[in-house]
């Protein structure tokens, strides 16, 4: 009796932790012209078909610690997630005057910021695990506005959803080349994104006739996804966990929608 005992422990033990599988995460360095860019992949290692891929991009403090985690429940979703590197290999800012200088150049050259978000892009459709027909884009901050200047550019995606991200273009006739279906989660009263940047983007993407939904979250003010960023209000910056907990189901919905057969 106690032998079977054990061998059903050793059973029970067993069946879990094949149920519970691991998200496997990597270093990916890669390549725009001849710049070397290193991104961030996580996928469940229980995969063994192709699901659909999500492309990260970072807020304007570069690829850090948040925006890993962030593809990590990605790919707890069942998806493989790759957080891309606009800024390069190493180029990793150490505070705000060094953020807004790295993002500076990049709001400065649309082509650019986009040459290296379909660099991610590319490298993403090329991952084993990815279906490449059924690839979404997200963001945070700068990075909601880089996924959807990759929109803008006509790169193949299913769907593009931008958290607390920035909405102004100097191209908005550039809207007409998006295949995507838009998703923008956004704090209503966020101090960084103007009343005119919000009205300019809804106009372009009715202009174009974009498949685009826009949710407003009260109370909620810039970067409001991010328990880094604090709880003073009176900063425009911080952390409402209600708003980033509505916010990611709202992403899963959307998910499901545009990755449904």
């Amino acid at each position: 009796m106690p032998a079977l005992f054990t061998g059903l422990i050793i059973f029970i033990l067993a069946s879990y932790s094949g149920a519970d599988a691991a998200i496997h995460t990597e270093t990916i360095e890669y390549k725009q012209a001849d710049n070397t860019l290193e991104g961030y992949l996580a996928y469940d290692d229980a995969i063994k078909d192709k699901v659909p891929g999500v492309l990260i991009i970072h807020e304007w403090t570069g690829l850090g610690p948040y925006v890993k985690r962030r593809a990590e429940q990605v790919a707890a979703l069942g998806y493989v997630a790759f957080a891309a590197d606009i800024y390069g290999k190493g180029v990793r800012p150490k505070d705000a005057k060094e953020a807004a200088f790295q993002a500076g150049i990049y709001r400065a050259n649309r082509q650019l910021m986009r040459e290296r978000a379909r660099a991610g892009l590319e490298q993403l459709e090329k991952f084993k695990f990815v279906d490449a027909q059924h690839i979404a884009a997200m963001g945070y901050c700068f990075g909601g506005g880089v996924a959807l200047e990759l929109a803008r550019s006509g790169a193949t995606l299913r769907g593009v959803v931008s958290f607390h991200g920035n909405l102004d273009t100097p191209s908005p006739q550039d809207a007409r080349n998006i295949k995507a279906r838009v998703l923008i989660l956004h704090g209503a009263d966020d101090p960084f994104v103007t009343k005119e940047q919000v009205a300019a983007f809804q106009d372009e993407m009715r202009n174009a006739g974009v498949d685009w939904q826009m949710i407003f979250y009260g109370g909620a003010v810039h970067s409001f996804t991010n328990p880094d960023s604090g709880d003073d209000l009176s900063k425009g910056i911080a952390y409402n966990k209600e708003a980033d907990l509505r916010s990611w189901e709202a992403m899963k919905g959307f998910f499901k929608e545009i990755f449904s057969p």
